[in-house]
């Protein structure tokens, strides 16, 4: 079974969506458990066999994304490896924070 690996920017969007969610709801706790369930998301999807989700050549030539509850997650498959790449709510310009990766 593969493991999920998060990236420094999944991460960071991980962290994101925890403040913004306890400030959306005026809830730590709701924060909380909506980051656990997201990180439960991509464990399930490092488990199942095959390729999944969309390709998004669009953005990177390896990144495939998956929908989950007014997010989508971004990741790849590197060997063995289940990276995940970046975790964004659905409404951002996912162009935008993938081609400003790209600046040097």
């Amino acid at each position: 079974m593969r493991r999920p690996v998060f990236l420094a920017a999944a991460r960071a969007d991980l962290l994101q969506i925890l403040e913004d969610v306890t400030r959306a709801s005026g809830s730590l706790a709701t924060g909380q458990s909506f980051v656990r369930q997201l990180r439960a998301q991509c464990h399930r999807l490092a488990g199942l066999p095959g390729t999944l989700g969309r390709a998004r050549p669009d953005l990177q030539p390896d990144i495939r994304s998956s929908p989950y509850r007014g997010y989508i997650i971004f990741f790849r498959y590197l060997g063995d490896r289940f990276e995940i790449v970046n975790i964004l709510h659905s409404r951002r310009d996912i162009d935008d924070v993938f081609a400003a990766d790209e600046t040097p």
